[in-house]
Parts: C-alpha cells; structure tokens; sequence
C-alpha cells in the first residue's frame, strides 16, 4: 500500500482525505494552526484536523517552512496529496517526497490557476468546471497534470454549492488515479500556455456589487461571493449582504428597492432583480420578503458602486 501524508485545511479538503484513506496508508496529516473565530476569538481547530482527528491520524499543525519541511525529510513517504492547504510550499519542500505532491485543484488547469478557482469560473460565466491532478511545482498550479474531470456548472449554483460537488468529484478522481500515478503507469502532461487564467484570492472590496449592470451579470457576482466573502451594497450607512437574488421585470431607477406585489425588487441599470436572501449589518441571514417586512415597506436606496 502506498505510503502518503495528507495537507489540506477546509471541509472541502475533507472527501479527498477520507478517498486517500482507501488507497494508501496516510501516515499523517498537515493543515494550518487553529485560528480564533467569533466575537470570543476562541481558537477553532480547521474541519481537517477535526476529521483527522475522528479516524485517528497523526495531525501536524507546523508555523514555518522548517518545521514542515523536518516533517517530510523524517517521514519516508512516497506522495503527499494537497487539497487547498493554503500556504505555498518552497522548493525543498517539493523535492522531500519520492513522488512529489500531488494537488487536487478544483479547476481544468490551464484554466483558473490561483486560490479561488471555484468563485473565478462563476464570475467569468464559465459553463463548464471540473478538477485537476497536478504535480506541484514552483509556480503557481503550473505543474503537469496526470488526471482531470469536467462537470457542468448548474444555473442557479453558489460557490459554495459548486466547491461541494468539486470536493466529492475531486475525492473520486484521486481514489482512481493516484495509484497508477505513483506505480507510473500516469505519466503527467506539461500544461499548454494558451488558455491560462489566474484565480486570485477574493478580497471584501471586490466583492461589493455593482449596480450598473443587467440581471444576469449581478446575480452571477452574487453566486460567485456566496458563501465568503457575501456579495455587498452599502445602503443608509450600512453594509447588506446579498446571497440570493431572483428574476423581476418591474422598471425601476437604479439602487432603488421597492416593493412589488409583496416582493422587495432592486433596481438596475441593465433591469432589476428580487432580493430573495441577504444579511443585515450584524444580524443573521434573512428573507428578502421578512426583511422589507420588517421595514414596513419602507423604501430604500443603495449607493452605486463604482463599474467594475
């Protein structure tokens, strides 16, 4: 059985840790230091560790380069498997295992290379996603590829929704290739330079909403900011974040929200949208509908965001 070692920190990394379990003997696993979360910044161990931890396996949660790079020159394993760990990995680091490290990225490389491939292809109006196993390298997900899988990205899918599928795909394409990667019966192909895109992580300022678009282009930035980090507008000095929008065909001026047979609608510049599911400052998730309700109908009107 194969000798590896696992690094990876969000649930998503979790279904390809448990598909690694089937094939290979995981000697241990490395993710990122708990981190304080809340308003108590209680430290939070990440989902791997908690994982790891339910099925018994080693967890090493190292702060440098050197501590890691220690783990693996001690270890003797044959491939470790990276499912979003997200530090990079130096050289030395690449070089410490026989096989090398294998990377599980939600994405057809060349396409969307970076730390947020997922919300990139909803952005972009990508019909098609998938994912890739590649070698890493010194780049930046450059590395040759030895197994990939496309799918389809639904309508209405988030973010998160789609990072989901990708996480149960990717498991079920490392369960079927790994093996024959290792006994070099895969050899990987060199990535081809055309169609390359870089995937940079999203930040909160890029994630405001702009106004001046049609429906299909906000809705797709609103699928694309859900879960993290919430598509938003500011609106009466406050901050709302948008998660869910749906189709309306009332005329109405640009960051104005009024109420339509019973429903809050936001207008555009290229048309409206329903507002099916936001956030207000400092409060849980809510209704569209319960929101408007509890302003009375009130009207509201939010500040257009520069074009982006």
């Amino acid at each position: 059985m194969i000798r590896a070692a696992f690094l990876g920190t969000p649930a998503a990394a979790v279904p390809s840790l448990a598909a690694l379990m089937e094939i290979a003997s995981v000697e241990f696993v490395v993710t990122q230091p708990d981190r304080p979360k809340g308003r108590g910044k209680r430290l939070e161990a990440p989902p791997i560790k908690s994982a790891a931890l339910e099925w018994g396996l080693p967890v090493y949660q190292p702060n440098t380069h050197a501590e890691l790079l220690g783990r693996f020159e001690a270890a003797g394993i044959e491939v470790a498997v990276v499912v979003a760990y997200g530090r990079i990995l130096k050289p030395a680091v690449l070089e410490s295992v026989e096989h090398g490290f294998v990377n599980v990225h939600f994405s057809l490389l060349p396409r969307w290379r970076g730390a947020a491939p997922v919300e990139r292809a909803i952005l972009a109006g990508d019909e098609y996603s998938g994912v890739s196993l590649m070698v890493l390298d010194e780049g930046l997900d450059t590395g040759p590829v030895f197994a990939a899988a496309e799918i389809e990205i639904a309508e209405y899918e988030t973010a998160g929704e789609l990072t989901g599928r990708l996480a149960s795909l990717g498991a079920d394409v490392l369960r079927d290739h790994l093996e024959d990667y290792v006994n070099d019966r895969l050899q990987p192909a060199r990535q081809m330079a055309t169609g390359a895109t870089t995937a940079p992580r999203l930040s909160t300022a890029e994630a405001e909403l702009d106004l001046n678009v049609g429906p299909t282009s906000f809705a797709r930035a609103v699928r694309a900011f859900n879960p993290r980090p919430g598509g938003w507008v500011q609106a009466e000095g406050e901050r709302i974040k948008i998660f869910e929008v749906g189709p309306a065909t009332p005329d109405i001026a640009t960051g104005e929200v009024k109420m339509v047979s019973g429903r809050p609608i936001l207008g555009l510049a290229g048309g409206a949208v329903e507002l099916v599911e936001l956030q207000p400052a400092g409060k849980p998730r809510i209704s569209g509908r319960a929101w408007a309700n509890g302003r009375r109908g009130v009207g509201l009107t939010i500040e257009t965001a520069t074009s982006q």
